[in-house]
């Protein structure tokens, strides 16, 4: 059972609160419904990060009142993704610690005591598909894991990733970022025994659809410990990265 659920029955059997308001502190303990959007508040409890908010879609006034309200029922860090910088600064009037990335379009409210683990590193192919990896590189980061960046050292010119071996070797995990024809990740999968992310971007021409001749390509991967997220889903390679992460730390 829960602690909170346990404690708030104890107050219940004991007297110290009435019935109708145990039922409501309990129904708080799992989601609050907000009318726009029910937030799932038990989720840090389950999953040991709170509910991200997914920012696009939304109006600035939903973005901070979700902020507000997660603020009151989480004890670690609330993370925003694909937020604008006019969002943010709506958000930085109510809650002055938040904090933007502007190339991850992340917004971050750090709660409680920063600790990392690690590592984990974020490489991208070409300097146009850093936008993602940013967003990959900021959600590990936020959800307390030690990320080191090597961007830039896609297969076109493959010395400048080989120079770069010692820090694939230490890595425990790697999330490998690319557009095009997405090759990379075959690659750093065929040099080290480490968990690969690819992370297929919508950079490149005409018949890269997009991201979609990334995505087969990763999928078509003839490198094993190859995991393929979603076109431009930096988000889900950083959130998958952190639980495998520190599932090794623990």
């Amino acid at each position: 059972m829960d602690d909170k659920l346990r404690e708030i029955l104890t107050k219940i059997q004991k007297r110290q609160i009435d019935i109708e308001t145990g039922l409501k502190e309990i129904e708080n303990l799992y989601y609050i419904n907000m009318k726009y959007a029910v937030l799932d508040t038990h989720r840090q409890r389950r999953k040991g990060f709170p509910e991200v908010i997914f920012c696009q879609g939304k109006t600035t006034e939903q973005v901070v009142a979700i902020a507000k309200e997660l603020m009151t029922h989480s004890e670690g860090n609330i993370l925003g993704t694909r937020a604008t910088y006019d969002c943010y600064q709506a958000l930085a009037k109510e809650i002055p610690t938040a904090e933007y990335y502007e190339t991850a379009k992340a917004i971050v409210i750090r709660q409680g005591e920063q600790t990392w683990v690690g590592n984990i590193l974020v490489v991208s192919a070409g300097t146009a598909d850093i936008p993602v990896a940013e967003e990959a590189a900021v959600t590990a980061e936020v959800m307390g894991n030690k990320v080191e960046r090597l961007y830039d050292v896609g297969v076109a010119g493959l010395h400048r990733l080989l120079s770069q071996t010692g820090k694939l070797l230490e890595a425990r995990v790697v999330i490998v970022v690319a557009g095009m024809d997405g090759a990379l990740p075959s690659v750093i999968g065929g040099l080290v025994a480490k968990p690969i992310i690819a992370v297929p971007t919508s950079v490149g021409y005409g018949a890269s659809f997009n991201g979609l001749a990334a995505l087969l390509s990763m999928l078509n991967s003839c490198s094993s410990g190859v995991g393929v997220v979603n076109i431009d889903n930096g988000f889900g390679a950083g959130y998958l990265a952190s639980l495998i992460n520190q599932g090794i730390q623990r």
